[in-house]
C-alpha cells in the first residue's frame, strides 16, 4: 500500500530488531511504578499510525518477545473521516499490526466540526464507549506533549491542576446524565522522553508510519506551539522541554498536597445526611469559615468539580465564595453553572451550601400525587411525583423495628383492619404540628420553623394511617375510616406529627405503626 503520508518503508516484523534502552527503560520503570493498578485488567493501545504510538506498538511488541513485558496491548485505531485517505491509513495500521502478530480494532468516528479538537474528542469518545469496565488506554503522550500542554495551559490561565499536565497514570470515571458511569484508566510510559528519542527509534527500526501533514500545519494552539514557539525556546535552553516537564510533574505532586487538603476539608464540611450522589452536595457554611480564606476557595472549587471532568472557572469560585460569605438575610440567591455533564445550581439557605444538578430541581418542584398504600401488600410505599425524570422517593417501612415480636396480635388487628397509608402532599394551608412544636403551623412560618428551603417545599408530604374505627361503625353501616396524620416527610428529614391515639380501640394499633413509621428508612435514588 501506497500513500504520500505514510513512510516508504515496508512492513515487516520487528520483534527480532533492536531495542531502544532508554525507550524500553521508560515503559519498565512505569511498569513497575503501576503494578497493582495493570493486575487483571485488559490493556489497550490507541493507535493513530503516527511515529509516537506506532514506536510505543513496536516496543511493547519487543518487549514481550523477551519476556519483560507481561502482556500484549490490543491496538484500537479510529478512522474519524477527516482525511480523505484516512481509510487507507486505517488499514495500513490494521496490516502492520497484522505482522506483528497484535490484535488491532478499526473503529469508526462521527466529528462534529472539523478541527483537531473535535477530532481527538471524538477518537476518545468512540474508544471509551468500545472498551470495558476497568481497563486501562495505553498513549503514547511524550515530554514534548507535555512541554506543549503545560505551555498551552499556561497561555489559558490555568491554575495548578491544568499546569499539572498530563499524568502518567490516570483513573477516570465518565459520567453522564442518561448512563452509569463508566471506569477507566489512562497509562502514559513516555511522558518522560522526548520526540527526538522516539524519532531515531521510529527511524532504526524503519517503522512505515503515518506522517499527518495536519501535525505541523494546523492552525490550533498546539500546532502553533510546536511549530514556532517551542523551537524558539529550545534556541534559549536546550533542555527546556525536560525542565517544563519537570515543572509539571513538580506541579503535579504539589496538586496532590492541596487536593488531599481539601479532601480532608471536605470530611468536616460536607453534610452527608444531605448529599445524594451527583443531584444534591451540601456544606456546612459555618464549619467553611473555619478555613483560612486560600483553603475556603481551594475547597469550593474541589467541592464543585465533585462529578465533573471539568473544572469549574475562576469566576464561578469567586462567586460561590462572595454567596458563601454574604452577612445579610437575601439567601435565596442562587447561581448556575453550565457543566461539562449537568446543568447545576448554586443555593446558600440559612447555614448551608447546596449544588443541585437542574433535573433533580425540576423534580423537587414537580407536584407529589396523593396516593394510599395497603399495609397487608407491602411495606415499600414510593411517594409518587407528576414528573418523571429517573428518581424514586421511596417510604421503606419496617414493622419489625416497632414492637411487633411481644404482640403479634397486634399487627394481626393492622391487616384486619384494612389498614393503610395515605400519601398527601402537604397543602400550604394546612396546618400541622410536629412534636416539637408547641402549636400547629401553615405555610411560610412552618417553613421558616423546620428551615424548609423553597425548593423543597413542594416535596413535603403528610403520611397518615387510616384505619376501621369499629366505635363509630355499626351493623347497618359501613365500617367508619379514620385518618390519623403520623409524620411529615421531605426527601431528606422526616418530622413526627402529635395525633390523638386516645381512642380505646385504635390506640395500640396507632401506636405500633406510628413507631414503625417513625423508624421507616426513607431513600431517594434513581432506579
Amino acid at each position: 500500500m501506497t500513500n504520500s503520508a505514510i513512510k516508504p518503508y515496508p512492513i515487516k516484523p520487528i520483534a527480532d530488531l533492536a531495542i531502544d534502552a532508554q525507550l524500553a527503560a521508560a515503559v519498565l520503570r512505569s511498569l513497575t511504578d503501576y503494578h497493582h493498578q495493570l493486575l487483571g485488567r485488559r490493556i489497550w493501545l490507541a493507535c493513530s499510525g503516527g511515529r509516537d504510538s506506532l514506536a510505543l506498538a513496536a516496543l511493547c511488541v519487543q518487549l514481550y518477545q523477551q519476556d519483560r513485558l507481561p502482556f500484549l496491548p490490543q491496538l484500537l485505531h479510529v478512522d474519524h473521516g477527516l482525511q480523505v485517505d484516512s481509510s487507507i491509513w486505517a488499514s495500513h495500521v490494521a496490516d502492520w499490526a497484522a505482522a506483528q502478530q497484535l490484535s488491532c480494532t478499526i473503529l469508526k468516528a462521527q466529528v462534529q466540526g472539523q478541527d483537531e479538537q473535535a477530532a481527538r474528542q471524538a477518537r476518545y469518545r468512540v474508544m471509551r464507549e468500545y472498551i470495558n469496565q476497568g481497563d486501562v488506554l495505553m498513549l503514547a503522550h511524550h515530554a514534548d506533549d507535555q512541554a506543549e500542554t503545560v505551555l498551552m495551559r499556561l497561555i489559558q490561565g490555568a491554575g495548578i491542576k491544568g499546569l499539572a499536565a498530563m499524568q502518567p497514570w490516570r483513573e477516570h470515571l465518565h459520567q453522564h446524565q442518561s448512563q452509569q458511569g463508566q471506569h477507566y484508566a489512562l497509562w502514559r510510559p513516555w511522558l518522560t522522553v522526548t520526540r527526538a528519542a522516539i524519532s531515531d527509534y521510529a527511524k532504526q527500526l524503519q517503522l512505515p508510519y503515518i506522517d499527518d501533514p495536519t501535525n505541523a500545519s494546523g492552525d490550533n494552539v498546539r500546532s502553533g506551539l510546536r511549530r514556532d514557539i517551542m523551537p524558539k525556546l529550545v534556541s534559549y535552553n536546550a533542555n527546556v522541554i525536560g525542565n517544563v516537564a519537570r515543572s509539571a510533574q513538580l506541579l503535579s505532586e504539589a496538586q496532590a498536597i492541596v487536593e488531599a487538603q481539601a479532601e480532608q476539608d471536605l470530611q468536616t464540611t460536607a453534610i452527608k445526611s444531605l448529599e445524594f450522589a451527583s443531584a444534591q452536595r451540601v456544606l456546612a457554611i459555618d464549619k467553611l469559615h473555619d478555613l483560612s480564606t486560600p483553603r475556603q476557595k481551594q475547597l469550593l472549587y474541589y467541592w464543585l468539580a465533585q462529578d465533573e471532568p471539568l473544572p469549574p472557572s475562576k469566576q464561578l469560585i469567586d462567586d460561590v465564595y462572595a454567596l458563601t460569605q454574604r452577612q445579610d438575610n437575601d439567601h435565596q440567591t442562587e447561581l448556575d453553572w453550565h457543566a461539562h455533564l449537568q446543568h447545576y445550581r448554586i443555593y446558600r439557605f440559612r447555614q448551608h451550601l447546596y449544588r443541585l444538578s437542574r433535573d433533580f430541581v425540576d423534580w423537587l418542584a414537580s407536584a407529589t400525587l396523593e396516593h394510599r398504600y395497603d399495609l397487608s401488600k407491602s411495606l415499600a410505599v414510593d411517594i409518587r411525583k407528576s414528573r418523571d425524570t429517573g428518581y424514586l422517593w421511596q417510604l421503606q417501612i419496617d414493622l419489625t423495628k416497632a414492637d411487633i415480636r411481644a404482640d403479634r396480635e397486634l399487627y394481626q388487628e393492622l391487616i384486619d383492619n384494612e389498614t393503610s397509608l395515605k400519601i398527601t402532599p402537604l397543602d400550604r394551608l394546612r396546618k400541622v404540628q410536629t412534636t416539637t412544636m408547641g402549636r400547629a403551623q401553615a405555610g411560610k412560618k412552618l417553613y421558616q420553623t423546620l428551615a424548609i428551603p423553597v425548593w423543597l417545599r413542594s416535596s413535603l408530604v403528610v403520611v397518615s394511617a387510616v384505619v376501621t374505627d369499629t366505635d363509630m361503625s355499626n351493623e347497618n353501616s359501613a365500617d367508619t375510616k379514620v385518618e390519623v396524620p403520623l409524620l411529615l416527610l421531605s426527601p431528606f428529614q422526616s418530622w413526627t406529627l402529635k395525633s390523638d391515639l386516645s381512642s380505646n380501640n385504635l390506640a395500640d394499633t396507632l401506636t405500633l405503626l406510628s413507631e414503625a413509621c417513625i423508624n421507616a428508612l426513607q431513600k431517594v435514588r434513581k432506579p
